[in-house]
């Protein structure tokens, strides 16, 4: 299934590039730059697309802690790899700016928290609780408020330093 979504997405931005090109050679500017401006838009897409499936799996293993009352070594990896990956995606090319803003996780947060929970229950205690369960027992703005700090340390850390920061 993924790789059909990743095979229509190529072909709609090959699609856009042979139309861009097309533009430019016929000097239909206005045209190009409306083209450009779309793959800009599918471009920023599917880096948060990227960003939300580590964010998911960082909250999926930061909801295990609050309700298992533990940490173990391989959940820290995969809490650290998904803060190094999401600092990573989340940072443009030009090293400056960021595909979300400090200031933009809310939504992003909430419908990953939402997103998380079921696959969540099926690994607490060997599936115990049921997802709707499972929402009742987490204290989903300790949870927020833990991530939203982990996702501030991308933006004040090095790719170098972050691990040490976390």
């Amino acid at each position: 299934m993924l790789n059909l979504v990743l095979n229509k997405s190529l072909q709609v931005m090959t699609q856009e590039l042979w139309d861009l090109r097309k533009s430019i050679l016929d000097g239909r500017y206005d045209d190009a730059l409306v083209l450009v401006d779309e793959l800009e838009l599918m471009s920023r897409k599917s880096y948060i697309r990227n960003i939300r499936s580590y964010l998911i799996r960082l909250i999926i293993h930061l909801i295990k802690n609050q309700v298992e009352q533990r940490l173990t070594n391989s959940w820290v990896a995969l809490i650290e790899g998904s803060i190094l990956e999401i600092q990573d995606l989340n940072l443009q090319d030009n090293k400056t700016s960021h595909y979300v803003k400090k200031d933009e996780w809310e939504d992003l947060l909430d419908a990953a928290f939402d997103a998380a929970i079921k696959p969540a229950s099926s690994e607490i205690f060997d599936g115990l609780y049921t997802p709707k369960r499972l929402q009742t027992m987490v204290d989903k703005s300790l949870i927020v408020s833990r991530t939203k700090d982990f996702l501030n340390l991308t933006y004040t850390n090095s790719q170098k330093s972050l691990p040490s920061a976390i």
